[in-house]
């Protein structure tokens, strides 16, 4: 009867193992995410409040952020755990990494020598050849 009774909890254990694999960690791996995001929040960044407000943040305090507002510049106090996503954190690291991979993308390529003008008279074309010219092709067609 032990035997029996251990196969009836068998599929409980299971489903529990299921569980934790497929919802309880992968939810607790993205709470450790958002929050390393908003430790990391500092004066400068771009945010998005939880409520849709943009801002940008002017003082850091423990719990808290001064951001700033609007084209008036209106400032004010939100929580840490109200930021839903910061936009674009140090853009001039960002755009100092994209010129420096775009510049290792591109192949250098072998420029052309420029050439030097040469100026002899047997060049020069005159306006009565070119009226010439324009004849023949008359007649031809």
């Amino acid at each position: 009867m032990n035997n029996q009774s251990l196969m009836t909890f068998v599929p409980l254990i299971l489903l529990i193992f299921i569980m934790y694999f497929l919802l309880i960690r992968p939810q607790k791996k993205r709470e450790k995410q958002v929050t390393a995001m908003r430790n990391a929040i500092k004066v400068g960044d771009d945010i998005i409040t939880i409520g849709g407000i943009c801002g940008k943040v002017v003082k850091t305090k423990d719990e808290s952020l001064v951001i700033q507002v609007g084209a008036d510049k209106t400032k004010f106090e939100v929580m840490r755990w109200s930021i839903s996503k910061v936009v674009n954190a140090n853009p001039a690291k960002n755009t100092a990494k994209s010129t420096d991979d775009m510049k290792d993308d591109v192949p250098k390529k072998a420029l052309p020598k420029k050439l030097k003008k040469t100026e002899s008279p047997s060049d020069e074309i005159t306006e009565v050849e070119v009226e010439a010219e324009i004849a023949e092709e008359k007649d031809f067609k």
